[in-house]
């Protein structure tokens, strides 16, 4: 907690808004996207969905591949006590979906003519229903290790028309490594990736470099909890340096990484 704290503080101290941003396109990013306080019909279904899970108390057995939990001291858990304390917030589940809904690609584009989506840990599916809900277009491909956290997620999924999610109950690196051919060959692309399945600094790193050849110029990954640890810190910091990354946003809670060829490499730390 004290480590999180001091990091938070850090934070503050060198953030920045949209007033303090040269670059056109974060500028256009923060001020019609992150800043964008308009009312959504999506919103709607975000907190129903979130309210469905609230309401279950349900115990299950979770299976914790990741680097454990700092709220819950044993395995066996209400669904409740998951969707209040270990999943997406309100506030960031609302972001997610406008982030997603405004970096849609562009439909001419035959680079991207195929969207798809992948997310790293799915839960119980609240930040999966927000990327759902961001771009109907996609395919959203969202893989879980443990059975019994994803099987609530698929009956979420059903219950609430998620019809273009794609759920795959999997360990990540065996489905990374060669679990899925189609990432084995350069005809899959992800116009997204949210990183939120083992938040240490070994497995982030792995993935991050078994899914780069999966990016094209637009596509951007979202890691969450970059400030979760020092190793975390650690490797948010190894992933700003790689050549292939251009742009960076720390949000704190989020880290955001654009490959746009077109951009100077540039480090942004932005409050939202």
């Amino acid at each position: 907690m004290f480590f999180q704290i001091k990091s938070y503080l850090q934070f503050l101290w060198h953030s920045k808004n949209e007033h303090a941003v040269h670059s056109p396109f974060v500028f256009t990013l923060l001020t019609k996207c992150f800043y964008d306080k308009k009312s959504k019909p999506e919103y709607a279904v975000l907190k129903n969905y979130r309210n469905s899970l609230l309401e279950n108390n349900n115990t299950i057995e979770v299976t914790d591949f990741g680097a454990g939990s700092k709220v819950f001291k044993s395995n066996k858990r209400a669904i409740s006590k998951i969707a209040k304390t270990a999943g997406i917030s309100p506030k960031r589940a609302q972001l997610l979906f406008r982030i997603t809904n405004y970096l849609q690609p562009d439909p001419s584009d035959s680079e991207q003519a195929k969207q798809s989506i992948l997310e790293i840990g799915t839960s119980l599916g609240l930040a999966t229903s927000a990327l759902s809900l961001g771009n109907l277009k996609a395919k959203i491909i969202t893989l879980e290790g443990c059975p019994e956290t994803a099987k609530i997620a698929q009956l979420q999924f059903q219950k609430f028309n998620c019809n273009n999610v794609e759920s795959i109950i999997t360990a990540f690196n065996s489905y990374l490594e060669n679990g899925n051919s189609s990432l084995n060959t350069v005809t899959e692309h992800f116009s997204l990736i949210y990183f939120d399945g083992n938040h240490s600094k070994k497995a982030t790193l792995e993935y991050f470099e078994l899914l780069l050849p999966t990016t094209i110029n637009e596509t951007v990954w979202i890691f969450d909890d970059i400030h979760w640890s020092p190793e975390m810190e650690e490797a948010w910091e190894i992933i700003k340096k790689h050549p292939k990354v251009t742009v960076t946003i720390d949000t704190f809670q989020w880290g955001l990484v654009f490959f746009r060829r077109e951009q100077e490499k540039e480090h942004f730390v932005i409050r939202v």
